[in-house]
């Protein structure tokens, strides 16, 4: 197989010029080649280099190329976890886009007696609307027009520096709307530091580690209480431990992966995934939906029941939401990448020079003699 000419944008979308479509490719290589670097060894050990992650760009897919699709649920398990109900963990969910860690965040409208009538889904990241800011701005303002409100102004994204601000009050909120992602670690290059981090082969002490939770704890590639981070690093290895070659399937991103719809009850019958709707990204690779019911159909989506009970959180819906990554691993057999014999650590600290001056003088101003400081490092008293 050939290489690929360029990585083209998430979910397929047309908003980028030709500019914009080369600074896109510009940066997702940069990302991969960074992470088949992985960090200075001088500053985390044993976790570079990643020699069986690579640059679809730059190194050819061999023949034998196989998909590997991860999913997870798009609902936040440390959420989950640290809530003792249903209803507290719904809640707490809707209340902050920062506890939304899953690559899916979203936003709920409500009607003046409070019913759901419509929930923002967003898997975009970040940095494609950094990038659209600086190649078109007319096009970012004109899609929050589009998808969040028309009443969005140019300044209202961008203040008065002129630089575009991801967490301006159309998308810093649970219920102003949701253009694109905002958490902390919801962001395309963690994805690829994950998945690049992911492929290093782990024997330790003899035993190579195969399951999700001793890989990302040895590795320290994730938070392993995600739904996310420890199975995507989990699948990838997998991958991995087969001595294949691994990247991040064309074009690179998060995906949302389906929408389960069993134990769902509408007031009409009408089937309830028909209110689930597609706006942005191509069919295989949808990176924004909404779910909302139609004026003309009577109800809105808080008279929709799952399993008897009324939806009155978004985070209902994301119950049964499954965000979806895909990996591509090809030349099976082939590596020769040997595995790392330890898990991921910081070097000692150096001893700076002033500050051991510094120890010295302070030991002399007690009363002692330079000569007895501790070779071992700890000062006496």
């Amino acid at each position: 197989m050939s290489l690929l000419d360029s990585y083209g944008p998430p979910g397929n979308l047309d908003d980028l010029d030709e500019t914009g479509l080369k600074a896109w490719n510009m940066f997702i290589t940069d990302r991969v080649t960074g992470s088949i670097k992985g960090p200075d060894p001088s500053k985390v050990l044993h976790d570079s280099p990643r020699s069986q992650f690579y640059d679809l760009t730059k190194t050819d897919t061999a023949a034998d190329a196989q998909e590997a699709t991860v999913t997870w649920t798009a609902f936040p398990r440390l959420v989950k976890i640290h809530s003792l109900s249903d209803t507290q963990r719904w809640q707490r969910a809707d209340a902050s886009r920062d506890v939304q860690d899953e690559y899916c965040e979203w936003s709920v409208t409500r009607n003046t007696v409070g019913k759901i009538t419509k929930v923002m889904f967003t898997c975009e990241g970040p940095e494609y609307w950094k990038l659209l800011s600086r190649s078109d701005p007319a096009k970012l303002l004109e899609l929050y027009q589009k998808h969040v409100s028309p009443s969005v102004k140019h300044s209202d994204l961008f203040g008065s520096t002129g630089n575009y601000n991801p967490r301006n009050r159309w998308n810093d909120s649970t219920t102003h709307g949701a253009m694109h992602l905002i958490q902390v670690n919801n962001t395309l290059s963690a994805e690829i530091e994950l998945a690049a981090a992911a492929t290093i082969v782990r024997v330790i002490n003899g035993k190579e580690l195969a399951t999700d939770q001793e890989l990302i704890s040895c590795s320290q590639y994730g938070e392993p209480e995600r739904n996310s981070d420890p199975h995507i690093g989990g699948a990838v290895n997998a991958l991995a431990r087969q001595k294949a070659d691994i990247s991040l399937a064309n074009p690179v991103g998060l995906y949302f992966d389906n929408l389960a719809t069993d134990g769902w009850t509408t007031p009409d019958g009408s089937d309830p995934k028909s209110y689930w709707i597609r706006q942005r990204g191509d069919e295989a690779h949808p990176v924004r939906f909404v779910y909302e019911v139609p004026e003309d159909k009577g109800f809105t989506v808080g008279d929709i029941t799952i399993n008897g009970k009324p939806i009155q959180f978004g985070a209902q819906i994301a119950d049964f939401i499954t965000i979806k990554l895909t990996a591509i691993a090809c030349r099976f057999g082939q590596s020769i990448t040997p595995p790392q014999t330890a898990c991921v650590e910081l070097p000692p600290a150096p001893v700076e020079p002033a500050a051991v001056a510094r120890d010295i003088s302070a030991i002399s101003a007690r009363g002692y003699h330079a000569t007895s400081v501790p070779t071992s490092g700890t000062r006496r008293r």
